[in-house]
């Protein structure tokens, strides 16, 4: 059997697409692997005991640099046949500086999980990366004992080893911010204890669990409650990622836009802390079904159908934004075809993101002739109930998600929709052109 070590990026397509109306999308489809478990897989699987499978792991480029790094740090990271295969080992500090490129998942818990360790490691990313903010994580890692290099950007420096416990207030429901959190507390001394008045995405608790580790969960008045218990070592196990649900809800929502259409996505996963986009479509009146509802390595799972669907304007409440934060983008797409305005609030997080991802969104309706404006971190999309205009260029400002959103967007618009940059893409979804047109889109470079 040939082993192939970490495979270099997917090419990218023509950097720039347009996408133009289909008479309908129909088929059923496997979307990559989620992201969100991909990253912890491979960490946790590098500091496990033991040799860690993964199936079904997102080979997007943020994923690939993340096992690069788990790599850097001492853990044998290997494909074989479609199955990763991670060996577990003690992390040292690497000879070089790690480049985590654009994911803020990957980096961000990284830093967590080189701070419980005797560790000295410098992480840095692209242009993209090195512009947000880091501090959220670095603030309570340093209150454990970690030591830094650097200020609230990348590049840092990380010095890691003799933490003690912490008890934490995720204010800002970051799935991220816990997890460094959680991750440093493996090898802290003392109680770790992370306080959610709102819940985020629960894949780190739910994953140290399938690893061996003690973590407890309680529901107070003050929030939910993350605790790692005295049990904190550690052993392989093998892990089947399911479908990605930011990646799904793409052709998804193509399919409720395009008339004539109906998707299902294999597989996808349904955690209640990431199927927020489903409960907003749902109530715009879109035609969704949930067959073969399974439990995999500890995650809901099953097969989602779109079919083309007349929705209307709804009010999206903040306390959803956590569960599809990820998803926004492709929301105000369907928005735009909507019958009425669609108001989605609590957007801040969106600023934050891999661009402006606001003000990227406002700047894209409006070139495809959307009416939409901001209200502080509110997004309104007015929709007319008919397709939009389209035709214009929208700049994508580096953003896969922004990209594949005007791309579903001009599978139904009056014209044409391009994107400036579609290479970035391949970081959460390789082969998203090729997977649409599979089920009939016309996504190509510009003639």
């Amino acid at each position: 059997m040939s082993v192939a070590t970490i495979p270099p990026a997917a090419s990218a397509a023509a950097d720039t697409l347009r996408s133009e109306a289909t008479s309908g999308l129909e088929g059923a489809i496997t979307v990559p692997g989620d992201k969100s478990i991909s990253h912890r897989a491979l960490i946790l699987g590098g500091l496990a005991e033991g040799e860690t499978r993964i199936s079904g792991l997102l080979e997007g480029q943020d994923v690939l640099d993340t096992a690069a790094a788990v790599r850097a740090l001492g853990a044998s990271v290997e494909r074989r046949g479609g199955v990763w295969h991670v060996t577990g080992a003690e992390w040292r500090s690497p000879g070089a500086v790690i480049d985590c490129g654009n994911s803020g998942t990957g980096v961000r818990l990284l830093m967590g999980a080189v701070a419980g360790l005797p560790v000295r490691a410098t992480f840095t990313g692209d242009e993209s990366l090195r512009g947000r903010p880091m501090g959220r994580v670095l603030d309570p890692l340093r209150e454990m004992g970690a030591r830094f290099e650097g200020g609230d950007r990348l590049p840092v420096t990380v010095e890691g080893g003799g933490l003690r416990g912490l008890r934490f207030v995720n204010e800002k429901a970051s799935a991220q911010v816990k997890s460094a959190i959680l991750l440093a507390g493996l090898h802290a001394d003392g109680a770790v204890e992370v306080i959610e008045p709102k819940p985020s995405r629960d894949h780190s608790e739910i994953m140290l669990r399938a690893f061996g580790a003690d973590v407890e969960i309680e529901e107070k008045e003050e929030g939910r409650i993350a605790l790692l218990g005295p049990q904190r070592r550690l052993r392989a196990t093998d892990i089947a990622v399911p479908a990605d649900p930011s990646s799904a809800a793409f052709p998804l929502v193509a399919a409720l836009i395009v008339p004539g259409s109906e998707v299902t996505v294999r597989g996808m996963l349904l955690n209640p802390l990431r199927i927020g986009l489903l409960a907003s479509l749902e109530a715009m009146g879109a035609r969704l079904r949930i067959d073969n509802r399974r439990l995999q390595g500890g995650e809901a799972v099953g097969d989602v159908t779109a079919v083309h669907s007349l929705m209307r304007g709804a009010e999206i409440p903040a306390v959803r934004a956590p569960s599809m934060i990820d998803e926004y983008p492709i929301l105000a797409v369907a928005a735009a075809f909507a019958n009425g305005p669609t108001v989605m609030h609590g957007l801040a997080e969106l600023r934050v993101k891999e661009s402006d991802r606001l003000a990227a969104i406002l700047a894209g309706l409006g070139a495809c002739g959307v009416e939409a404006r901001s209200e502080g971190d509110t997004l309104i999309v007015e929709g007319k109930g008919e397709a939009p205009a389209g035709g214009g260029t929208v700049s994508t400002h580096g953003d896969h998600r922004i990209a594949m959103s005007f791309l579903a967007l001009g599978l139904a618009a009056r014209r044409p929709v391009t994107v400036d940059r579609a290479g970035m893409i391949a970081t959460s979804f390789p082969g998203f052109s090729e997977l649409m047109r599979s089920l009939g889109a016309r996504i190509g470079a510009p003639a």
